[in-house]
């Protein structure tokens, strides 16, 4: 209504301005004119960017609802519905790990990438942004509900850790990265201990202890340093995944501590604390002197732009699948799955990527996958006896195996 009154108003300007023009100044009408075919094509512009916003509006109306039918058809079969939830994860992960793999290690053009911090920038704006939109869509507070402080706090920890991450790649093999993830359940017990006061049995040092023996024997029986890395720099890149592991436990745990007591909905959590990640990568980039030749780079190369964007894409995706199965089917069958797509990962890379495993390393391989699969038979088995879903999962947000949003975007980061 308003956009047709506008309209209205202009047709009556130009009208007006015509007549007026002509009683004043007769040969002042061809200006006249000329000024009213500029107003008509002004009306057109607008006419037509509104039918374009419609439109828009209108296929958007018709997605939405059209998955809306979809998942309401998947939930009625309860194993479609989780052959949905599973392959969404997996996929979308385990494109992030080969797109991981191919910016960090793989030459573009005959450059390397090495902007880590670009890479977290981009996976934090794509997150904001559809992080935002969901609570937008689905009438929820955009206000933050915590003090600034708390989701700063978060944040750092957070960049640190994915910048940790991602700067490994360049001197350690992904399957060394992504075994060494499967650790993280070592500094989340102790920084629970230390922060939450909390208290473990002995099958979790159990399966601790065989997680730490199976990566240990993976690094000390064949080899684990980059393709393009210097043959002294394993050391530093496996001292990297420890700072990851050191500072991603710590924000899986600092967070449930920071923000308990406030009423928040996790698309909030996730908004804010993202939102100060993207600001904190942003000002390392330029305190680094980096943020010029970052851009510079995916200028020059339009396909590291395209294979950020799509990883930022797939990492965001898949964190909505982990949420959505969460929910609906509990951290047992997240954990389960979890630890088959780092198994599928690191067969993955050793085909795409050529990176042959000894047999030391099979076998630590197979200690750590084995101890985290017991882990959750175990705690399914918990769970079926005493019929508490609620325990089970508070449990395993404890170990670290429900990764929290926003801890990460792989599922960790």
């Amino acid at each position: 209504k308003d956009s047709g009154f506008l309209l209205y108003l202009l047709c009556l300007s130009r009208q007006y301005t015509r007549q007026r023009i002509w009683a004043q100044n007769p040969e002042s009408l061809r200006t006249a004119r000329n000024d009213c075919t500029k107003t008509d094509r002004g009306i057109s512009r607008t006419r037509s960017t509104f039918a374009g916003v419609a439109r828009y509006r209108y296929v958007a109306t018709m997605v939405l609802a059209l998955f809306d039918q979809m998942m309401v058809k998947l939930k009625a079969n309860d194993k479609a519905h989780v052959a949905f939830c599973v392959s969404g994860i997996i996929g979308c992960l385990v494109c992030y790990g080969v797109l991981q793999e191919r910016i960090m290690q793989e030459p573009f053009g005959g450059e390397r990438f090495s902007y880590s911090l670009l890479l977290v920038l981009c996976n934090r704006v794509v997150t904001v942004i559809v992080a935002a939109g969901l609570l937008v869509a689905n009438g929820q507070e955009l206000a933050p509900v915590a003090p600034p402080q708390a989701y700063a706090a978060v944040s750092v920890s957070n960049v640190v850790a994915t910048f940790c991450q991602y700067e490994a790649l360049k001197h350690v093999s992904f399957p060394v990265q992504t075994l060494g993830k499967c650790a993280k359940m070592i500094p989340v017990m102790i920084w629970g201990s230390v922060i939450m006061r909390k208290k473990y049995n002995s099958k979790d040092y159990g399966v601790a202890a065989a997680v730490t023996l199976g990566c240990s024997l993976f690094i000390m029986t064949g080899e684990v340093t980059s393709k393009h890395a210097g043959s002294n720099s394993s050391m530093f890149g496996v001292m990297l995944m420890m700072g990851y592991l050191a500072f991603d436990g710590f924000t899986s745990t600092f967070q449930d501590k920071l923000f308990k007591g406030y009423q928040m909905t996790i698309f909030n959590q996730i908004m804010y604390v993202q939102a100060f990640s993207a600001g904190f990568s942003t000002l390392g980039l330029i305190s680094a002197g980096q943020l010029g030749d970052a851009i510079s780079f995916v200028m020059r190369h339009p396909d590291a732009l395209g294979s950020i964007l799509t990883l930022s894409a797939a990492a965001t995706i898949g964190q909505l699948f982990i949420s959505h199965t969460i929910k609906t089917y509990g951290a047992l069958l997240f954990a389960t799955v979890m630890t088959t797509r780092q198994f599928i990962s690191i067969l993955l890379s050793c085909i795409l990527f050529a990176h042959p495993l000894s047999l030391g390393q099979w076998v630590g391989t197979v200690v750590v996958f084995g101890a985290l699969y017991y882990k959750t038979l175990s705690k399914k088995a918990e769970s079926s006896g005493e019929h508490n879903p609620a325990k089970t999962l508070a449990s395993d947000t404890e170990l670290g195996e429900k990764e929290p949003l926003v801890g990460g975007v792989d599922g960790t980061k």
